[in-house]
């Protein structure tokens, strides 16, 4: 017994086919929004690309331009058939290929969905890959004499500056790492010497930040060094200074900033994809409104459109049975061919 079985005449037929027609152009124009953001997802990773430890995060957008594409192809084909459906000597081209078509379509909505989901499920990647990347960007921020590194700490300061953000996890992260660069040290000061002397790597490690971590919002100005030495300034208190510097970790800042864009994105997919699957079930249902027309000369006669010709279980089990069938056959062509070879082998 066929699953959801709709009774059309020809009016209905016709409507069916221009509301599809309509929708798949609705879809084509969804598709272009899918693949351009993508391509301004993308932009904005390739724009951070050098805080980033590697390309992983790129398979969300190269996931979303792909699906772009597919939707505008699918879709504007979609809409030919649905234009070629009533009349009879267009549609017979389409008649053999609607079957395969519609099964593309299903997979085609599968692989949407997923690429929703991964939109929303991309934090934890995305987070490792910022994580190591900051981390890696920090201890190149000093080698402004270096070729290949010495854009980084413009990189930095113009990131900390935008996110309004300071180190990786928060500004002590900077307490842990040489950024003054070799050049801009006295090594005949002392102070120089014995901070030198004290690290076992050599480092010069101070208790300061970058001029970017500074909150320009703060009353006063903006305290770099000695930021955990309160005699070392007036009226100062550095657990109670929040307005000083910017509290919040890059990282923390990049990852809510790129979530919230992939999350927007998801939504945007998802409402895509609901879309897509209302096409594929109207295109289902005029594909068999049209199989089942009984006497195709008179156009005005009634037909039936159903969305499975047998009830979802039967359904399944032919498609595995034709599975088991396809397997055997396998077998015996690959039987065949070891047949095959063995007298020219004796």
């Amino acid at each position: 017994m066929a699953l959801l079985k709709v009774k059309f005449d020809q009016k209905k037929r016709v409507k069916l086919a221009q509301g599809l027609w309509l929708m798949n152009w609705l879809s084509v124009l969804a598709g272009i929004i899918i693949f351009s953001l993508g391509l301004f997802l993308k932009i904005e990773l390739r724009k951070r690309s050098d805080v980033m430890n590697n390309s992983e995060s790129h398979f969300v957008p190269n996931s979303l331009i792909g699906v772009g594409v597919l939707s505008c192809v699918f879709n504007s084909l979609a809409g030919k058939i649905c234009y070629d459906a009533l009349d009879p000597a267009k549609y017979a081209k389409w008649k053999p290929l609607l079957k395969p078509y519609l099964a593309i379509c299903v997979l085609f909505n599968i692989a949407l969905f997923l690429v929703a989901l991964c939109c929303f499920l991309m934090r934890g990647s995305l987070e490792s890959t910022l994580a190591h990347g900051l981390k890696n960007g920090m201890k190149y921020y000093r080698d402004t004499d270096t070729p290949g590194r010495c854009f980084m700490k413009k990189t930095i300061d113009m990131l900390q500056i935008e996110f309004k953000c300071c180190g990786n996890n928060g500004f002590r992260d900077w307490f842990e790492i040489q950024w003054i660069s070799n050049r801009y040290l006295d090594f005949s000061s002392k102070e120089v010497k014995d901070r030198v002397k004290s690290n076992v790597d050599g480092r010069y490690l101070v208790d300061g930040v970058p001029f970017s971590c500074c909150n320009p919002s703060s009353p006063r100005p903006c305290i770099q060094y000695q930021l955990t030495n309160n005699s070392a300034h007036y009226s100062y208190d550095h657990q109670t200074e929040e307005l000083n510097l910017w509290v919040r970790g890059c990282r923390d800042a990049l990852l809510s900033y790129y979530s919230s864009l992939m999350n927007s994105m998801g939504a945007a997919v998802l409402l895509v994809w609901l879309f897509e699957v209302t096409i594929t079930i109207g295109l289902r249902y005029l594909h068999t409104a049209l199989e089942s027309v009984s006497n195709p000369e008179d156009p005005e006669c009634e037909s039936e459109g159903w969305l499975l010709e047998k009830s979802v279980q039967e359904t399944w089990k032919a498609f595995l049975e034709s599975l088991k069938k396809l397997g055997k056959s396998n077998q015996v062509d690959a039987q065949g061919e070891d047949a095959g070879q063995a007298p020219e082998a004796g």
